[in-house]
């Protein structure tokens, strides 16, 4: 019987019970059942997703995944003196703002967690405790606890100032404040009211909390009372609502203006009292909500859903914050116990933190993006010289906005890349496809649904003028003849060899931790007909995206008369310059000089074959014998092709190849992550005698071996650690990660290379976690790129994308060690 005929009679006995028991599927059910079992588990998956601190750009920021919606953000100040007021309001995470460190500390997507912001700056520490409360038709109801404590460096009677601003965008009624308060402000309480199509009827209440307030002997005092909650309203156009910072500064200098106009300048209040919102509450489109404290605070956010019945209480929230917090702890343990020797307690907190910041870095996006479809004839990049043709192209600025668009997504960074990378997002979700299969390919379909008719997506997913603010101006622009490497199809092969084991073996059972609610089932996994169905769905996107690279990447081998197997299986990136391919993903990497129409390069003919043989699988088990068959030819020609076309035996290593001055095929040899592609990308078998000559690449210290990772390039190439040095020597965890999975892999099966890949993998694991581990201890952070002769991270920080992939390797076992019981073993690592 076929793997697909075996999940469809799977059917017939196959219980969903997703979300306690919503909802269940009978023993008898009849496949016409089938349609209503997607939709019930759609609609359940949607539910327990719908709310979430999706602002990743914001320090904290909720809002739901619909288009058109309430949001809101927290900011807050020190306002204990005028010369730090103006620099010390918080909103956007940024890199250079004083912070000891900031993030979650555990967070699951589904139920919640809690973050933790050291101001060193601002001399306190912010913590947000975010947690979602199942109940009634529109996503639930969920509650926030802002809670602030004055560090030890304090300074006695610290005062800050907390703002809550809550945007609602037009299609949307307003949003109204129960009006329970005076011209001074409200003693008790603020409930904002709204309602709307997709939400219905909600309210949001912010407790009056406790902590101390500040002190004032000015006359002001009776128009301006620090014991109270301000509250100011406004309507705004809506291309300004998130522009909150702004919009903060100009009421609160209106209300600094009216201040000096009443009093003059050398008769003002303290700033703990001039920078306070005047009480002007009402409808609009924009509500502010602002406290004043002195020391140490705590105060609660409530979103009730009407559908709910019920009110959310500061109870509900103290209660679900801490079988939030249990449930977590104890499920981290079971998915990703750090292996030997890596079981101390610090490794696991450590782990907590790299999968909640890595999950608590999901965000939904909405808008336009600008992409040049004029389709120049200079972007063929077909003459020598093309880049200066390209750039020329590029400057007559033929783009145009397109969408809107949504995107449901991890991000690489929050403070620097807030919003979606193609080839980062295959790396965020190796580690979260362990935590949640079902977010995982939820978050996988939200980037198939931007792909256009010709197959393409766009690299980065930069939708509207939020996320454009933090882009420069010159790489807004998306071009529909550029790639990325494609390692969502990383995700899909590990998703299908998932759902082939689940087979037969988990339908109608269920864990005994998820029967006592701790965490979501993936239902899926549990009813192999939705995996089935979710992949046939899938595989026609797939099969576009396949066939537009080899439409647009193409490399030219009949030209120049190279020898190879096959005489389409070569490729090139296109958006090449002299210094870059940024295209890539590997940037400034050395490649052949100059640029040249002929070149054809190693990596993308990798990921050209990782494809291939991913569509192969997935065809195969959907029942397309005929497309299988297809791509295990171009396999069998791209396998072929990497020797004809990339093997140098003179350099013992694969290589880009280009034309030289006399048009003849010569290959260029940059050792470093480009050579190992074929062996990354899994396309080497574990006893291929070229696999030797890798083996030693990776091992020599004076190549691409370093206590602390693998290099990006070899020390010993010329252009080692120059110019930019982007890729040009720093350690990069995603391919560290790949280097990791397929020495594991050829660890396990006996060949030549057993030993010396069990040794270099052993090694090498221990090296990469304690390199991130360091200096996320001794930071705060995780980083962008770690330096190959200190180990300290380096550029971007609290890079918590692909470098949370070490929670993925502390999980991976230690091969001196027995072996754990059950333990997933071969490519399923990835």
């Amino acid at each position: 019987m076929t793997f697909r005929n075996q999940l469809t009679a799977l059917l017939s006995f196959l219980l969903l019970l997703v979300a306690g028991d919503a909802f269940i599927g009978h023993a008898n059910a009849e496949p016409q059942d089938e349609s209503v079992l997607h939709a019930e588990m759609a609609r359940l998956n949607n539910q327990s997703l719908l709310w979430g601190p999706y602002r990743p750009n914001l320090y904290f920021g909720i809002r739901p995944r619909i288009p058109k919606s309430i949001m809101t953000a927290l900011m807050w100040g020190k306002v204990d003196n005028y010369n730090d007021v103006q620099s010390s309001f918080r909103y956007t995470c940024e890199q250079n703002e004083g912070m000891a460190g900031y993030g979650w500390e555990e967070y699951d997507t589904r139920k919640g967690g809690v973050q933790t912001i050291h101001d060193t700056q601002n001399n306190i520490d912010i913590t947000t405790s975010f947690v979602k409360i199942p109940g009634g038709g529109h996503g639930g109801s969920w509650a926030a606890r802002i809670k602030g404590e004055p560090r030890a460096d304090a300074p006695e009677g610290l005062k800050s100032t907390m703002v809550l601003y809550l945007s609602s965008e037009p299609r949307w009624d307003e949003v109204d404040v129960v009006n329970d308060g005076d011209e001074t402000g409200f003693d008790g309480d603020v409930t904002l009211t709204g309602t709307s199509q997709a939400l219905g009827d909600w309210k949001i209440v912010v407790t009056k909390g406790t902590g101390d307030h500040p002190l004032s002997n000015h006359p002001v005092s009776n128009k301006r009372d620090l014991d109270k909650t301000t509250v100011q309203s406004l309507t705004v156009p809506e291309e300004h609502l998130w522009r909150a910072r702004e919009i903060l500064y100009q009421q609160l200098k209106q209300g600094v203006d009216n201040i000096i106009q009443e009093y003059g300048a050398e008769n003002a209040p303290p700033p703990w009292q001039v920078y306070q919102l005047t009480n002007q509450p009402g409808k609009g489109n924009i509500q502010m909500v602002q406290k004043v404290f002195e020391g140490a605070f705590e105060f609660d956010i409530l979103f009730t859903s009407g559908s709910a019945g019920k009110d959310v209480t500061s109870e509900d929230l103290t209660r679900e914050i801490k079988l939030t917090t249990e449930s977590f702890s104890e499920r981290f343990l079971n998915i990703f116990t750090p292996q030997a020797p890596f079981e101390a307690q610090k490794y696991q907190k450590f782990g907590r933190s790299m999968l909640s910041n890595l999950a608590g870095g999901i965000g939904y996006f909405y808008g336009n993006h600008i992409v040049d479809r004029s389709g120049a004839p200079e972007y063929d990049e077909e003459n020598e010289g093309f880049w200066e043709d390209t750039a020329a192209a590029r400057a007559r600025r033929l783009e145009q906005p397109e969408g809107p668009f949504e995107l449901f997504s991890s991000i690489p960074s929050r403070p620097f890349f807030p919003r979606g990378f193609l080839w980062d997002e295959g790396f965020h979700l190796m580690p979260i496809a362990e935590w949640d299969i079902d977010l995982t390919m939820e978050i996988v379909k939200s980037w198939y649904n931007l792909i256009d008719e010709d197959g393409w997506i766009a690299r980065e997913q930069i939708l509207g003028d939020e996320a454009r603010s933090k882009v420069p101006a010159e790489f807004q622009v998306q071009y529909p003849h550029y790639a990325n490497p494609p390692t969502l199809f990383l995700i899909i092969e590990n998703f299908l060899e998932k759902l082939q084991k689940a087979n037969g073996t988990q339908a109608g059972k269920r864990d005994p931790l998820s029967q006592q609610g701790l965490y979501h089932e993936s239902a899926l996994l549990n009813n192999p007909s939705l995996g089935l169905k979710y992949l046939q769905d899938l595989y026609p996107l797939l099969r576009r995206q396949f066939y537009w690279f080899k439409k647009t990447q193409y490399g030219d081998i009949k030209s120049y008369e190279r020898e190879a197997y096959s005489s389409r299986e070569g490729y090139r990136w296109r958006g090449r310059s002299i210094q870059h391919i940024l295209t890539s993903g590997l940037d400034d990497y050395p490649r052949p000089q100059p640029p040249h129409p002929g070149e054809l390069h190693l990596d993308l003919i990798s990921w050209m074959g990782l494809m291939a043989k991913t569509l192969n699988t997935i065809a195969t088990a959907i029942g397309e014998t005929a497309d299988a068959k297809d791509y295990a030819a171009v396999l069998d020609n791209i396998e072929h092709n990497l020797v004809d076309l990339h093997w140098s035996e003179a350099d013992d290593c694969f290589c880009d190849a280009t034309i030289d001055a006399f048009e003849e095929n010569k290959l260029v040899c940059h050792k470093g992550y480009v050579t190992l592609f074929p062996f990354l990308t899994g396309l080497l078998k574990h006893d291929d005698p070229k696999l030797g000559s890798l083996l030693k690449l990776i091992g020599d210290e004076n190549e691409l071996w370093s206590p602390f990772g693998l290099r990006s390039l070899s020390k010993k190439d010329e252009l080692y650690g120059t110019d930019e040095n982007y890729w040009r020597s720093p350690v990069w965890i995603n391919m560290n990660y790949l280097a990791i999975v397929q020495l594991y892999n050829v660890a396990l099966q006996q060949g030549p290379f057993q030993a010396q890949a069990t040794d270099l993998y052993a090694r090498l694991r221990g090296n990469i976690i304690d390199t991130v581990y360091n200096s996320w201890e001794e930071t705060g952070f995780a980083w962008e790129q770690y330096n190959p002769e200190t180990g300290k991270g380096q550029r971007t920080q609290h890079f918590t994308g692909w470098t949370s992939l070490v929670v993925k390797i502390m999980a991976m076992p230690d091969l001196a060690a027995p072996k754990p019981e059950g333990h997933p073993e071969g490519h399923d690592e990835l």
